[in-house]
């Protein structure tokens, strides 16, 4: 591993790069962590019941979302590699090709929201619990059309190296959805009360916010002689199947992590409410870490892409080594807080109609899984920079087939022969998350030092 120095602070690719290409990234994410993370908290204090439903309902929902959410996020890819290329004229063409995308995936997942009820059947949640999943996923996701299309608008921004305006949108969207969030979940400032599907409609007013605003950004005639962001808009087959090529296998990817981690929430939904709320709880806090990480992860994409569009993969190499150094500290940051200081992250989701006795019992099982989640999040930041960088290379399909082969048998199959099979409890169902992510730490590790992913090209035709 090339390890931290000062003068990589000023190199090309180094932290200062990174810090500018992913810090705005980070914020992004982080006004998407205080999204969730206060919707948690208000949930939480409005009942137990949209507590126990917010996680498996969100999660479930995210499953298939993230399929389209990681196909599209290729997109800047596409750019970046575009750009390192010197080929700016196609990055119009490429982000219209996203755009292209969108309206499949925004149709499916209005679909998958008709028939959703009958997917929260097959986990066997309690009817309450299901009926409250239901409510907030079919919300949701006929409303994800506007989710999708920001996604695809930002890359134009994201590709190129130029995350501000990506921060500030998020920051605006964050700033509609927290205020929203509470008046619709608890019916003030004369907005009706409508609980876990008042926090759902809030979430599709921030989709819509995010892409009114990015769309404002993007269609700007300033645009059109470099990038031609307007002259390019028709469908292209050749350079579209190309997108399809590499950006299916990352949305798949995607998706597959996803399932590990929404099978994950099915199987706490199997235990009794306390240890399902804690559960719902650690999780809740992990985005804490989590989601930011993402940002950095983008950033390790897209300087990866650059540089190999530029044809330096040993470029790309050192700033992946820049973001791990930089995602590594934060993490571990992280890690430790959840160690040292369990009950106060614990305490945060208490819910006011719980009594001091029931409370106690969920806060003592959610202080000891703050520890795998500090565990968790510190193997994380390897894999989701190393993954990055992969991306930001082409290497999707390896990806996708290691994801696949681990959610199966690191996850899906040790849970359910453990847990289901032989009465195992909450703290084996985590052994198992974090044996998924030692296992992914470990592959991903070894392909990246192997170095094929070096010889990969995305943009090389004209297409």
């Amino acid at each position: 591993m090339i390890l931290p120095s000062i003068k990589r602070w000023s190199q090309p690719y180094g932290y200062a790069e990174a810090l500018r290409i992913g810090l705005p990234l980070v914020i992004s994410m982080a006004s998407t962590t205080l999204m969730i993370f206060t919707d948690r908290i208000f949930l939480g204090r409005y009942s137990v019941d949209t507590l126990a439903a917010s996680f498996p309902a969100s999660i479930m929902y995210f499953l298939f979302y993230s399929f389209f959410l990681g196909t599209l996020e290729y997109v800047s890819v596409f750019v970046a590699q575009y750009v390192g290329a010197e080929r700016s004229e196609r990055v119009g063409a490429a982000v219209w090709q996203g755009m292209y995308f969108v309206i499949p995936a925004s149709l499916v997942m209005s679909l998958i929201g008709v028939f959703c009820d009958h997917i929260f059947a097959l986990a066997g949640h309690a009817p309450t619990v299901r009926a409250l999943e239901t409510a907030y996923f079919e919300t949701v996701a006929h409303g994800s059309i506007f989710g999708f299309a920001s996604i695809a608008l930002s890359c134009f921004f994201s590709g190129r190296g130029i995350t501000r305006p990506v921060m500030v949108v998020n920051m605006l969207s964050a700033a509609v959805n927290i205020p929203l969030n509470y008046a619709l979940i608890n019916g003030y400032f004369g907005f009706p009360e409508l609980g876990i599907r008042g926090a759902a409609l809030a979430t599709v007013a921030a989709y819509f916010v995010n892409f009114a605003a990015m769309a404002l950004l993007v269609f700007r005639s300033r645009y059109e002689e470099r990038f031609q962001i307007f002259s390019q808009w028709r469908f292209k087959p050749r350079l579209f199947r190309r997108f399809m090529k590499y950006g299916l296998p990352g949305g798949a990817q995607f998706f597959l992590d996803m399932l590990a981690v929404s099978y994950f929430g099915i199987v706490v939904g199997w235990f009794d409410k306390a240890e399902l709320a804690a559960s719902n709880i650690a999780i809740g806090i992990d985005t804490l870490a989590f989601l930011p990480a993402i940002g950095m992860s983008i950033a390790a994409s897209v300087m990866t892409g650059q540089a190999m569009g530029a044809g330096k993969p040993e470029k790309a190499a050192y700033g992946m080594h820049s973001v791990l150094h930089l995602t590594l500290a934060y993490m571990s940051f992280m890690g430790l807080l959840f160690v040292v200081f369990p009950g106060f992250f614990v305490d945060m989701f208490r819910s006011g109609d719980l009594s001091a006795q029931e409370w106690a019992s969920v806060r003592e099982s959610g202080v000891v899984l703050m520890r795998w989640v500090a565990a968790y999040t510190v193997l994380d930041a390897v894999v989701m920079t190393i993954v990055g960088l992969l991306k930001g290379a082409g290497d999707t399909r390896f990806i996708m087939k290691v994801m696949g082969t681990a959610s199966i048998f690191g996850m899906i199959l040790p849970l359910t022969v453990l847990v289901k099979g032989f009465g195992f409890g909450v703290q084996t169902a985590w052994a198992c998350l974090l044996l998924y992510v030692v296992v992914l730490t470990v592959v991903y590790t070894a392909r990246y030092r192997f170095g094929s992913w070096r010889d990969i090209r995305i943009v090389d035709d004209d297409s």
